[in-house]
């Protein structure tokens, strides 16, 4: 919201300094004070002299490269012995004639740019200032040439100053404006918050006019599909004025405010409804009356109608936009647009002014269905005040008669069934509580007073009703707000509340933000891919037959189930990468995965509306709609490991990489986790691994399956892995044991077992690992053959013993005694026989 200074000192008292930017600064801080956020300045970047001047001569000289220019005498004052001062200026433009008011700036003027001026030789002559056009002054984007003073219905003598003469001295200080508080959206609004700020008069516009009556015109409010159980009209005003001149100029004092406040003029009917709009909040309409045929119904569209609106687009209309129609049909889009049937024009003498309360909501949908964002719906959208509409019809009649020539006629109408606001319930004591101040009773009182409120006193509080025009105020905590804002958000004290001893992460957050750093640490980079896939992205991770879930209003038709794996988001992510020539990619997400019970509905009907709480069986339900949503970690790699080097062959990415980082998540989890053979239907079969902990099975880690790589544009071998974080958690223990250096030295031993070719690798290593008792230190895995001399069925698994002792070294008699007994377990539990 823009607001001229001159304009918001007619309504309230706001001190000059003489120095424009000083003044913004100064009613800029002021807004802020009271909540409302400073954006910047506008106007005031002309400083002088500029003055008005008169053509007394000019000779129209053609030029080398086809241009002609015209060598003028301009008179721009008196000199001090009483003789005219006439300037030589060359100009281009050829609109004026001699005789006309124009606009100089002399040398030592700067225009908008900045634009310095300065006496110049061109075309032969030495140009001493400049003649202005509109748009050079910036009056606006008009360039048909020099700027004419008889075009803006303005005399003055020459070498008056044209900035104080056209009102080009003031300035506009703009806010942004929340959507709780569209009352600002207004001179009245703005110019009442500087007062609570400042403690300034302030003088309402709106009870300045004198309201008159208008009756006979016939308005009906026919509303049978009303949004949320409220009607879309509950205020509609009507004034007739007749017999004005639409062809008038608009003053320049209106002018040049709504160019200001950031709104272009366009005739003097429009731009009257326009500053009437930004000085009360109230959007006008105005229709040509000998256009309209019969009363007015405001009624919801039916279906298959359509209307012409003002920017001459066909617009198909939806059962939910609301109308206002005449006995021909659809005459515009209430609250957004009127239509070109009963648009102003030239010739127009008679107007019937439309001032009207709608819905917040109908309106804001209706805007936003056919992409037509205007003032008027952004100020409804946010709520206009109900009561301003008749002051606001008065205010136009008033101008059009002044400005336009015309009489205001009996004719009108006045249909008011607005709601006055519901009365809040405010104890006496709950704003220092809500606040943590002590408020003392007066400043209560008088806070909320100031903002419109009346209060009643009831028991051990008050009785509160909030005035029209604040729609936010709708329960104590509102109200403590108002009080805190303004007695001055400098009352509340700037303390950090104090953590309750026990409290802070949970062992599962530590963890998570645990396993996130390893990661990164070790040279992965995380991602976060969207929650929604395709179904067939979920069929390729869970199965044929997983349960999925699809989002009931999706972003994309084709990928709008919620994913029960990680992996399709990361694929997508590597993917654009390498599209973009990041050939050797390791990313991983840390997210929640959608995992929903098979056969059951998801979803509810209907969310609690309001600000009230919801009830314990609403959240109740709230949480049952709800699918298990598990935290899950997930990693892809794609690419090298490890580049070529001089001497060195690369190293491609594979199942290596996953059960690394499987291996990494689950000491930071502190699980112990096992590594089987395992099958997943989106891995290779052949590398594939379980991940287990204990007996449950946890994750899997391996390569994807070719095909399902080379469909996502991959390189045909992509390791992955995917882990319950929450299952991990759950199982682990969370802590990591530091183990101290070893002081004495370890004997190695090699042990080669003859197995079935089903029994796992990691099955024999943990039943040695058993049997050899606590002085195994480690255990590895170092080969695995089948083949030539041994028997069809079987395979030669070696591991690499290390053995240990804390307090002596050992003998190489005690190493063999604890690898025979883990070879004993092995052989009571597989079979295992010692390889010859």
């Amino acid at each position: 919201m823009r607001i001229p200074l001159s304009w918001l000192r007619e309504w309230v008292d706001v001190p000059a300094s003489g120095d424009s930017a000083t003044d913004a600064d100064h009613v800029h801080a002021a807004l802020v004070k009271v909540g409302l956020e400073e954006e910047g300045v506008h106007g005031g970047a002309l400083t002088g002299p500029i003055v008005v001047g008169e053509v007394l001569d000019f000779v129209e000289e053609p030029q080398s490269n086809g241009k002609t220019i015209r060598w003028c005498q301009v008179r721009t004052g008196t000199t001090v012995e009483g003789e005219p001062e006439v300037r030589g200026i060359v100009c281009g433009a050829r609109n004026f004639m001699i005789g006309d008011l124009v606009v100089v700036s002399l040398p030592g003027a700067v225009l908008p740019g900045p634009f310095p001026i300065s006496a110049r030789k061109t075309y032969g002559h030495v140009s001493d200032g400049m003649i202005a056009s509109a748009r050079e002054l910036g009056l606006g984007d008009d360039h048909d040439g020099i700027l004419r003073l008889a075009e803006l219905d303005v005399s003055a003598e020459p070498g008056t100053d044209a900035i104080a003469l056209l009102g080009l001295d003031d300035v506009a200080v703009e806010v942004n404006v929340t959507p709780d508080r569209g009352y600002t959206l207004s001179i009245r609004g703005i110019a009442r918050e500087y007062s609570h700020s400042t403690g300034a008069s302030f003088r309402d516009p709106a009870k300045a006019l004198e309201v008159g009556e208008g009756l006979g015109h016939s308005v009906i409010v026919d509303d049978q599909a009303p949004i949320r159980g409220r009607r879309g009209c509950d205020v509609f005003v009507t004034r007739v004025v007749r017999g004005i001149d639409a062809t008038r100029p608009t003053p320049r004092w209106m002018v040049s405010r709504l160019q200001l406040a950031g709104i272009r003029s366009i005739s003097i009917a429009v731009d009257i409804t326009n500053y009437v709009m930004l000085e009360l909040g109230q959007p006008i309409h105005v229709y040509d009356l000998a256009r309209l045929t019969g009363g007015i119904t405001v009624r919801r569209a039916h279906p298959g109608e359509s209307l012409v609106t003002l920017d001459d687009q066909t617009r198909s209309l939806d059962a939910e936009d609301l109308l206002i129609t005449d006995e021909s049909g659809p005459i515009g889009i209430a609250g957004v647009m009127g239509g070109a049937s009963t648009e102003v024009s030239d010739a127009t003498t008679d107007v019937l002014i439309e001032a009207a309360n709608f819905d917040p909501v109908s309106i804001a949908r209706s805007a936003r269905r056919h992409k037509l964002p205007s003032e008027a719906s952004k100020r409804f959208a946010r709520g206009v005040d109900p009561l301003v509409a008749e002051p606001a019809a008065q205010r136009v009649a008033d101008l059009l008669v002044e400005h336009a020539g015309g009489t205001i006629d009996d004719l009108g109408s006045a249909w008011i069934e607005a709601k006055r606001p519901e009365s809040i319930a405010l104890a006496e004591g709950f704003v220092d509580r809500l606040i943590g101040v002590d408020y003392s009773l007066d400043e209560v009182t008088d806070s909320l007073g100031a903002v419109g409120c009346k209060l009643k006193p009831e028991g051990d509080g008050w009785l509160v009703e909030p005035p029209s025009w604040r729609p936010d105020l709708v329960d104590a905590p509102s109200l403590a707000e108002e009080v805190a804002r303004i007695v001055g958000y400098d009352r509340i004290p700037s303390e950090l509340p104090v953590a309750p001893p026990g409290r802070g992460l949970t062992r599962s957050q530590h963890v998570r933000r645990g396993v996130g750093r390893a990661l990164a640490a070790a040279g992965l980079t995380e991602v976060l891919a969207y929650p929604f896939v395709r179904s067939a992205d979920n069929r390729l991770m869970g199965g044929d037959d997983v349960a999925q879930v699809r989002v009931a209003n999706a972003l994309d038709a084709e990928q709008g189930m919620l994913r029960v794996s990680l992996i399709p988001g990361l694929a997508a992510i590597a993917h654009r990468n390498l599209s973009r020539g990041l050939t050797d990619v390791a990313v991983f997400e840390l997210g929640h995965v959608f995992r929903p019970e098979a056969g059951r509905t998801y979803g509810v009907d209907a969310v609690p509306f309001g600000t009230a709480r919801p009830s314990d069986q609403a959240v109740a339900e709230l949480e049952e709609s709800i699918p298990h949503q598990p935290w899950s970690i997930a990693a892809l790699f794609v690419g090298d490991r490890r580049a070529r080097g001089i001497g060195q062959a690369s190293e491609e990415s594979g199942i290596a990489d996953a059960l690394d980082a499987a291996r990494l998540i689950a000491s930071v989890a502190g699980a112990s986790l096992r590594i089987e053979a395992g099958s997943h239907p989106a891995l290779h079969p052949g590398r594939t691994a379980a991940l287990l902990v204990g007996d449950e099975t946890i994750g899997y880690a391996g390569e994807l399956l070719p095909q399902v790589a080379l469909d996502r544009d991959l390189p045909r071998r992509v390791g992955a892995l995917e882990l319950d974080l929450d299952r991990l958690i759950a199982l682990g223990s969370g802590e990591i044991a530091a183990t101290s250096l070893a002081t004495f030295p370890a004997a190695t031993q090699d042990l080669s077992l003859v197995v079935a070719d089903d029994v796992s690798a990691g099955a024999v290593r943990d039943a040695v690992a058993e049997g050899a008792g606590d002085l195994l230190e480690n255990a590895e895995l170092v080969d695995d053959y089948r083949g030539a001399g041994l028997a069809p069925g079987t395979k030669s698994l070696t591991l690499a013993l290390r053995f240990r002792a804390p307090d002596r070294t050992l003998t190489a008699a005690e190493a063999t005694e604890a690898k025979n007994a883990g070879v004993a377990r092995a052989a009571e539990r597989f079979g295992a026989t010692l390889r010859g």
